[in-house]
């Protein structure tokens, strides 16, 4: 049996609020309007779709399913289909309900862009039902979410949702660099990067002030480079500095740039670089390194809209995301779901990948709320500058 997944993330304890994970987000679609009610089960009075806050306002799962079917449809914003097996989430939940259409929008779009689109389409059929957010983004925008607690509620870590339901940690893994051995030689340390055998060739998934991969990258710079949690700073200069020797490539990486050679070393989430290789295999060799010394973790966090023009699909998506089966579909892309503790008690989890995930450090860290916060802060005031 593998480790818990306390002990695959958090040697040392930190209090957790959630971290992009991520990230993920923008649209285009149908639907019912944010008025939208639902019969539960046998002659129960309508419900209110977009003021659930659990099941238990439904009635039962199969009433949120008929109410969801009757919407028939689902608008999900900034979910790569290469990002954390989302693909097959996605199609796993159109075969369980293919009276519900997945209208997917904008799925390179970052976490910040999706809140843009719910407030630009506030109040239309094309809104965004749900979110899935960095951290930073999500802490920042809670009066954009709709409270809700799935049924498998008391299987996520405390430190992991906000204790309504406007926030909930799904899935996440470690800050992580990867790289194409046949361009570079294999980085032992956050140093070596500054080298001249990687000008040129050291990229981040996104903008810092807006995605929480890069967010996390950045925090992984800042506590490998004599910095911490509680001050971003020296992530900040590392990557000024990385800046300046020319080894910063301010290209978004992706598969495509990967093989194409242009980023041949991108720092993202373990499970992402680990999929980047599992894309490219016979086009590109790719490695994956958890740099030695302090390890940072994060997750990404589901939210639905406050607006939802499917409410009732919303939350439906949502009890699905914490099901077994979609936790088990997290695992098969490398990333630690957030009920693998509970599942590996209840004898539900995919053990055999369980036990695969990689060697993690000995010790991590993961902001909290106020650190995310100021990090997220900081970065608006001195990113641009440090990089230009």
């Amino acid at each position: 049996m593998a480790d818990t997944l306390e002990d695959h993330l958090f040697t040392k304890r930190t209090a957790i609020t959630g971290l992009a994970v991520v990230a993920a987000v923008a649209l285009g679609l149908t639907g019912c309007s944010a008025e939208a009610s639902a019969d539960s089960d046998a002659g129960a009075e309508a419900v209110d779709a977009a003021t659930a806050t659990s099941l238990a306002d439904f009635g039962s799962l199969e009433a949120l399913e008929e109410a969801a079917k009757a919407e028939g449809s689902l608008n999900v914003i900034a979910l790569p289909r290469d990002w954390a097996n989302y693909g097959a989430v996605l199609d796993a939940f159109a075969a369980k309900y293919p009276e519900i259409t997945i209208n997917e929008a904008s799925p390179d779009a970052s976490s910040a862009e999706e809140i843009q689109a719910a407030e630009n389409l506030a109040g239309q059929d094309t809104a965004p039902d749900v979110f899935d957010l960095g951290a930073a983004v999500a802490l920042a925008n809670t009066d954009q979410f709709a409270p809700y607690q799935v049924e498998t509620w008391a299987d996520i870590p405390d430190a992991l949702k906000e204790q309504s339901g406007l926030w909930v940690g799904d899935y996440g893994g470690y800050m992580a660099v990867g790289y194409d051995p046949d361009a570079v030689p294999a980085p032992e340390s956050l140093e070596d990067l500054l080298g001249a055998d990687y000008k040129g060739k050291v990229a981040i998934n996104g903008d810092p002030t807006q995605a929480g991969a890069a967010f996390a990258a950045v925090g992984l710079a800042a506590v490998q480079n004599g910095g911490s949690v509680d001050d971003f700073q020296a992530g900040i200069d590392f990557f000024s500095e990385l800046n300046k020797a020319g080894n910063f490539v301010k290209i978004d990486p992706t598969p495509a740039t990967i093989a194409s050679g242009e980023t041949p070393v991108v720092f993202d989430w373990d499970y992402l670089n680990v999929g980047y290789g599992a894309e490219l295999e016979g086009q590109r060799n790719w490695e994956v390194a958890i740099l030695p010394g302090t390890g940072y973790a994060g997750y990404y966090n589901q939210a639905v809209n406050i607006d939802a023009p499917n409410p009732a699909a919303a939350r439906l998506w949502q009890e699905f995301l914490y099901s077994d089966e979609a936790q088990n579909l997290w695992l098969e892309g490398g990333a630690r779901p957030v009920r693998a503790d509970a599942m590996a008690e209840a004898g539900t989890i995919d053990e055999e990948l369980f036990a695969a995930l990689p060697e993690t450090p000995d010790e991590t860290v993961v902001p909290d709320a106020a650190q995310a916060e100021a990090a997220s802060t900081l970065l608006g005031e001195k990113w641009a500058a440090a990089v230009q």
